[in-house]
């Protein structure tokens, strides 16, 4: 079926206050942006938001950060956007910190339908404290839970009418991820070409993945 095109206004308000949101890009490349501006426009609350990281101060997830929307961030580093560190101490929000390569596999994971998995990563410091922790030849390894959201706000380069994406270089860093990984995808994208125009070779995401494409 091909995805649904809406402004990024109409399909922002598919996303309810307590939602768990999936946000791809790292620091600003490959964020959505508009759809983040669309959000902030909203009277959605309590937000658990996963992704790599909060943006910077007033710009990106940043926003509704100081806006107020989030109530728990999971990510793996924040140090870009102090705002972070503030709130968290202020306890305006709540903050899970997870090893970068252990977020990329949990999302994975909750995309191909695993709840969990063991890995090294973490094993006896304190990102492991409160979790399962099993020996196998001989070594700690960490129980970790798959992510998965209610909705995925990524970005893209171009999309064709069915809603196949591709990327433009480092920017597509968790997009793909956090397509899979969500009940509901929007994709921001620069364009949206005929089926047809994109080399099948260069698709990253398919269109079964994504279920709205939002351009200017």
């Amino acid at each position: 079926m091909p995805a649904i095109r809406q402004s990024a206004e109409e399909a922002v308000r598919r996303i309810r206050s307590g939602s768990t949101l999936m946000v791809g890009g790292f620091g600003l490349a490959g964020v959505p942006l508009r759809l983040i501006d669309a959000l902030e426009r909203t009277e959605v609350r309590d937000l658990t938001v996963i992704s790599n990281n909060i943006g910077t101060p007033g710009q990106g997830l940043g926003k509704l950060l100081n806006a107020g929307h989030i109530k728990k961030v999971i990510g793996t580093y924040f140090t870009t956007n102090p705002d972070v560190g503030e709130a968290y101490h202020a306890g305006r929000i709540e903050v899970e910190l997870i090893p970068q390569g252990t977020f990329c596999e949990a999302i994975r994971a909750g995309g191909s339908g695993i709840p969990a998995f063991y890995t090294p990563t973490a094993a006896g410091t304190e990102l492991a404290e409160g979790k399962e922790v099993r020996f196998f030849d001989g070594k700690p390894y960490v129980l970790e839970r798959a992510l998965r959201g209610d909705v995925s706000l990524i970005k893209a380069h171009k999309a064709d009418e069915l809603g196949n994406l591709i990327y433009y270089k480092t920017a597509r860093n968790f997009n793909p991820l956090m397509a899979m990984a969500s009940d509901l995808t929007i994709a921001e994208v620069d364009e949206i070409v005929p089926v047809g125009s994109l080399d099948p070779e260069a698709i990253v995401t398919p269109h079964v993945f994504v279920d709205i494409l939002v351009t200017e």
